[in-house]
């Protein structure tokens, strides 16, 4: 069934490059779909209902899908420095900001191309209403998400719930609490039409348990603790059976320890191997590198030097420093911290989802640090060789001291070498988010029961962290959710997010990021104390001597939101620039 949507998928684009590129655009061919025709059957409404999803695939920075770009603008993870992603965390971003203005413009035409067969649907000849309610709940659901990241990036923006052309372009910007409330009934609406799963898609498509979580996640967003509770509840109880967390691989025992023991690898969860089997993943974003434009460059742009990657992006010193300890302590409290030894005995998520120095990477030994001049190169069969080390020397080395492992598949890097295009898939929606949704939302409500425990201790459990005490006051779960959110969903897109609604931006994106670029030995006097989110406190006199600083600006009613982009404001007067652009 995926081959055969990747086929009508082909064909769509197929069709709609040969038409576009007849010589007389005022002639209707007569073998294939027109913008006047379109859509004439089912299968045509097919074909556009998969050209959304397509559309949504092609938000990337980088070349790398939007999902793994966000977080490297926060305080978790860093990008290598430049106009595109300093601006956003320096408060310095322009209306003309190429990585604020795709968003605005691929989530617009993904809609428009939900409209395109939503607008038409009741009029397609010899469509039943079964099909009609599956292309319907499914283009609904994809507005639906278009719209609520729309709402996060930019705040109020205008709502379009059919086409629109020249003569009723220039809508205004509707507020948020609006789009959000739109958001949650759509979803209500469509979730009992879509089945519960869509595995035999590879989870493409939307399913049910995708709707509710979505609209889980805007009454999240918006503060609606106990509907998002009910609703989240809803969704867990309709996934028993059918989701499930997937365990780590062998690969885990390998977390804490050097490179000469083995290199971690999580692609049964966020590899090919992964998407295709673990039962995790409810919804996932499709790439097919036989199709043209149809795949990103994400590997390429995430791997080390040696690996033949650009090192584009990287978790923070502030994240690394944010793992606890085997003992569910932090590395301040637990006895188990070796300032010689820092990765040892450590959550192992460190090791399973970011790459860190003395670790293997991509079959080569990690070693920012310029003192280790060669390093061992795993890929020979027998004894490793011995190469130069690049990941110390080259200019554009990883500019955090750290990488990311959770969206790279080492079964992509079969030699030394990699092409830079990639079609392995990108996760959107997981079973360990709609767990946390729920903790949360119950959290906030001080509804303190044993399924908070529960939902949090599943997530623990698969990472073989110890269980939450039971009987911790709200102020403590609260920090203990805060902290899986962190780890747990770490450069899954969400932490932009997460800092804003918490009321936490203005706090850990003010003042310092601080990077281990060079890989220098520290020691935890760099460190005062976690806050009440679990973010490491620096005391920036200590933390200077080991680590290179990027300074950071938040600007309280600017900076929750982006600029509308200039051509946007250009081309409707009747939108209102937000403020402090």
């Amino acid at each position: 069934m995926i081959k055969k949507m990747k086929n009508f998928l082909k064909i769509f684009l197929l069709i709609i490059i040969t038409s576009c590129s007849s010589s007389d655009m005022d002639l209707e061919p007569l073998n294939g779909p027109t913008s006047g025709t379109f859509p004439a059957s089912y299968e045509e409404g097919k074909m556009g209902l998969f050209a959304a999803y397509r559309n949504l695939s092609t938000l990337d920075a980088a070349s790398t899908p939007m999902w793994h770009v966000m977080d490297n603008i926060t305080d978790i993870g860093y990008a290598r420095p430049g106009t595109n992603y300093t601006s956003p965390i320096t408060s310095s971003l322009t209306t003309t900001n190429a990585l604020a203005i795709k968003p605005w413009e691929v989530h617009y035409q993904t809609i428009a191309r939900c409209h395109a067969v939503l607008d038409k649907l009741d009029g397609i000849a010899g469509i039943t209403e079964a099909q009609k309610a599956e292309l319907g709940s499914e283009l609904r659901f994809i507005r639906a998400y278009c719209y609520s990241q729309l709402i996060e990036l930019y705040g109020d923006v205008p709502l379009l719930k059919a086409s629109v052309t020249l003569n009723n372009a220039n809508v205004p910007r509707t507020p948020v609490a609006e789009i959000q409330q739109f958001i949650i009934d759509e979803l209500g609406a469509v979730a009992p039409q879509l089945p519960i799963s869509q595995s035999q898609f590879g989870n493409v498509r939307a399913s049910r348990i995708a709707a509710l979580m979505l609209k889980a996640r805007v009454e999240l967003y918006s503060k609606q603790y106990a509907a998002a509770a009910v609703t989240s509840k809803q969704a867990l109880d309709a996934a028993a059976g059918v989701y499930s967390l997937t365990p780590f691989n062998a690969s885990v025992n390998y977390a804490g320890k050097d490179h000469t023991v083995g290199e971690p690898d999580p692609s049964n969860i966020f590899g090919h191997s992964g998407f295709s089997n673990s039962k995790e993943w409810i919804w996932v974003a499709e790439y097919n590198i036989n199709v043209p434009g149809y795949l990103h460059n994400q590997q390429y742009y995430a791997a080390s030097r040696l690996g033949k990657g650009v090192c584009y992006w990287g978790p923070t010193q502030n994240l690394i420093d944010s793992y606890e300890m085997t003992d569910g302590l932090s590395i301040l409290e637990s006895p188990l911290y070796d300032e010689t030894n820092p990765f040892k005995d450590r959550d192992p998520r460190l090791d399973m989802y970011a790459v860190r120095p003395h670790s293997r990477y991509l079959g080569y030994q990690f070693e920012p640090n310029t003192s280790f001049v060669k390093i061992n190169n795993y890929w020979s069969a027998g004894a490793p060789t011995q190469v130069a080390n690049a990941d110390a020397t080259n200019a554009y080395r990883s500019f955090s001291g750290y990488l990311w492992r959770k969206v790279v598949d080492i079964a992509d890097f079969n030699s030394t070498s990699v092409s830079g295009n990639s079609d392995l898939g990108v996760g959107i929606f997981r079973l360990p988010e709609l767990l946390l949704i729920y903790a949360e939302a119950k959290i906030e409500l001080n509804q303190l029961d044993n399924s908070v425990y529960d939902a949090i201790n599943q997530i623990r459990t698969r990472a073989k962290m110890p269980l939450l005490n039971p009987g911790m006051s709200q102020a403590k779960l609260r920090k203990a959710l805060r902290y899986e959110r962190k780890v747990e969903l770490a450069n899954d897109g969400l932490r932009w997010y997460d800092i804003r609604r918490w009321g936490i931006a203005n706090t850990v994106m003010n003042g310092y990021l601080y990077l281990n670029r060079n890989a220098n030995n520290w020691t935890k006097s760099a460190i005062t104390g976690f806050d009440e989110s679990a973010n490491p406190i620096y005391n920036q006199s200590q933390a200077s001597v080991y680590f290179t600083t990027q300074q950071v600006v938040y600007k309280i009613n600017k900076d929750e939101y982006w600029p509308i982009p200039q051509s946007e404001m250009d081309a409707n007067p009747n939108l209102k620039q937000n403020p402090g652009y």
